[in-house]
């Protein structure tokens, strides 16, 4: 079935840039993440967490900080104690040159109180996302050592201690990637490239997620997520460079790649969105700059 637009909304613009969402539904409640700060890049950017119970009225519910160091693309997701945890990286910059960076998580039992900042992994290392699947959590951390970026899932039990599951044998300077598990088990990743033709790979991997297999897609995205629907379709969504920067969706398949659908409304410095499947629609959190500075957006997605 075709996807349209049913409804769209800025809710959050408080600061001078508001980006890199993540939403989730938690205790029958909205939440929704994401970076607050003076421009896309350097300062010290902080966390925001905005709360709704239908959606349309948001409130924040928390504003976490780090002196000296800029909180980048947190996000969200529920441990296995029914907890909320937001992994983040924590960056330092002179200006505009980035200097040292290190994984944060933090951990909440309300979505109000959080706690501090907590390192994790080693400096240099940016660990984009994580997913929760039979107790384990796990992630894909990129590092950026010069003309050889590498990306490596990773394993924790309690989310604070890490191992290495698999280095993805990806090149062209691969980093920010997504993952999801299928009911059947299969692991599906969706990778950004920032070198040679720069468009984006879809793989998969059966347990215990040592070999993996890739497919090259035809399109450059930043911020890429996906989600599996109720009726198996898989859907993506990131910004895309395909006929000027938008934030889009659509169906990703391993044997067909990313097909953009729907361009939400958008442009320039815009995209990484947070997917939610609820009440037969997919609702959309991210951020676009085409009403002036970049805010913070949250799409409804029908399927009729």
């Amino acid at each position: 079935m075709p996807a349209t637009l049913a409804h769209v909304a800025r809710i959050w613009d408080a600061a001078d840039h508001n980006a890199f969402t993540d939403l989730i539904r938690w205790h029958d409640t909205w939440w929704c993440t994401f970076r607050e700060a003076y421009d896309h890049v350097g300062g010290d950017g902080r966390i925001r967490v905005l709360t709704s119970t239908g959606g349309t009225h948001w409130t924040s519910a928390a504003l976490i900080d780090e002196r000296g160091i800029d909180l980048r693309d947190p996000k969200l997701t529920i441990t296995p104690d029914d907890r909320l945890m937001i992994v983040a990286c924590g960056t330092v910059y002179d200006g505009d040159t980035w200097r040292g960076r290190q994984p944060r998580v933090m951990f909440s039992s309300d979505g109000y109180t959080w706690s501090a900042p907590e390192r994790v992994q080693a400096d240099g290392d940016w660990l984009w996302s994580l997913i929760w699947h039979n107790g384990r959590a796990y992630g894909v951390t990129y590092r950026t050592p010069g003309d050889e970026w590498t990306t490596t899932l990773v394993s924790s039990v309690d989310g604070r201690h890490f191992e290495e599951v698999s280095t993805f044998d990806v090149r062209g300077w691969p980093n920010e990637t997504a993952l999801r598990v299928m009911p059947d088990g299969e692991m599906m990743a969706f990778l950004r490239r920032d070198g040679g033709n720069r468009a984006a790979l879809v793989g998969r991997s059966r347990a215990p997620y040592t070999e993996w297999t890739w497919r090259e897609t035809v399109h450059r995205i930043g911020g890429p997520n996906l989600i599996r629907l109720p009726d198996g379709d898989i859907w993506a969504g990131g910004r895309c460079h395909f006929g000027g920067l938008k934030t889009v969706l659509g169906r990703l398949t391993f044997a067909d790649g990313f097909s953009p659908e729907l361009a939400l409304p958008s442009a320039g410095d815009t995209g990484y969105p947070g997917l939610v499947w609820h009440e037969g629609r997919l609702w959309v959190s991210y951020y676009a700059s085409h009403e002036g500075k970049a805010a913070i957006y949250l799409a409804q997605v029908a399927f009729d």
